[in-house]
């Protein structure tokens, strides 16, 4: 009998209970227990635990959200915390740790390996930034919320002759944004990886007004920033929104999180502003926020889900640690925990492309 723990950390999404649902199930094969670490780093340092049984997960695969709860938290921001973690993991007989998470999440369990404990990683997050994987689960269902949201949206836009701002989530990367924006047909999509000019947006959604087009629907990953004489005007009549030391971001405050990431939010206003302004139009912003992460998991990210719990504990199995389970092509593979966290995944500029054919 050999104890495997698992454990999801920051934020949640889509098709995390199917992940936890094939670890048991995968587990019970070969007669293993499943402790399920509560609220991720936090309940190793705190010994949280719980045994998950067939009967835990019994039902769980269509459900969003986590059955064991997940934070953000670091616990090499404490050494003392770093030393609770490793005592835990002996106290409650663990010998081998399933870590589902995205960047931050990994780096923490990549920095533990190093330390001597076996861990396995599950890529997971909604904005698919993770490298060395095509895709991670979650992004299907938050590509699917925010093209039925420019649907409805495009109704209204239309009645009421207005352009409206859509705000999604994408820190670093706009996937989101993107995909979304071209499934739903938006006007002009803007993401972090291009410095976006205000004038160059009113001039292509301008176009579309010459040629009858009396309404227009923006796409915008939270991440994208202005450039920088844009961010500067902005910054200097000011809006409430905060500057941050990470570019020209638009943040809600200049606090920020256990891995040191300010909390954004708030280019969706500003963009609504200055359009509304440099335009003459009437122009309103949804910003969609956690809905995204919410919900039931589309088939895809079920799926996937579920390809990914199950190699990971094939990866114990082997004893092939230091590891995250990713997706390449057809296939699931493993990479180290180093290549996944070195670097995001950035948008394919190929397809950045495609999607400025209709913009204007």
């Amino acid at each position: 009998m050999k104890k495997i723990g698992i454990l999801t950390g920051g934020g949640d999404c889509p098709g995390l209970n199917a992940v936890i649902r094939a670890v048991v199930k995968k587990s019970r094969r070969y007669n293993w227990d499943v402790i399920g670490i509560k609220n991720g780093w936090k309940g190793l340092i705190n010994g949280e635990m719980e045994l998950l049984s067939d009967y835990s997960v019994s039902g769980i695969l269509p459900k969003g959200g986590t059955i064991i709860g997940t934070s953000r938290t670091n616990p090499f921001n404490n050494e003392g915390d770093v030393q609770k973690v490793i005592d835990n993991i002996k106290k409650f007989g663990i010998a081998a740790l399933v870590v589902v998470g995205g960047d931050d999440t990994l780096g923490v369990a990549k920095n533990l390996y190093e330390k001597g404990i076996p861990t396995v990683g599950i890529p997971k997050t909604i904005d698919n930034d993770l490298s060395g994987t095509d895709y991670t689960f979650g992004f299907d269902t938050a590509v699917s919320i925010a093209t039925e949201a420019i649907d409805r949206l495009h109704t209204t836009a239309e009645s009421h002759h207005r352009v409206i701002v859509v705000e999604v989530m994408g820190r670093h990367a706009g996937w989101i944004a993107t995909m979304a924006g071209i499934a739903g047909g938006a006007d002009e999509i803007l993401i972090p990886e291009v410095p976006f000019d205000i004038e160059e947006v009113c001039k292509n959604l301008r176009k579309r007004y010459s040629r009858g087009k009396k309404f227009s629907i923006v796409a915008v990953a939270e991440g994208a920033q202005p450039k920088e004489e844009t961010s500067e005007k902005h910054n200097n009549e000011g809006d409430g929104a905060n500057n941050t030391n990470e570019g020209q971001l638009v943040t809600q405050t200049d606090e920020t999180d256990a891995f040191g990431h300010v909390r954004l939010g708030g280019i969706g206003h500003y963009l609504t502003k200055e359009l509304e302004k440099r335009m003459d139009v009437e122009t309103r912003v949804t910003i969609l926020g956690h809905v995204q992460r919410g919900g039931t998991p589309t088939a895809h990210d079920r799926i996937l889900a579920t390809r990914f719990g199950v190699a990971a504990v094939e990866l114990i199995k082997n004893e092939n640690f230091g590891k995250m389970v990713a997706l390449q092509g057809n296939k699931i593979v493993p990479i180290e925990l180093e290549e996944a966290v070195s670097k995001s995944k950035t948008v394919d500029m190929d397809l950045y492309d495609i999607a400025k054919i209709f913009f204007g």
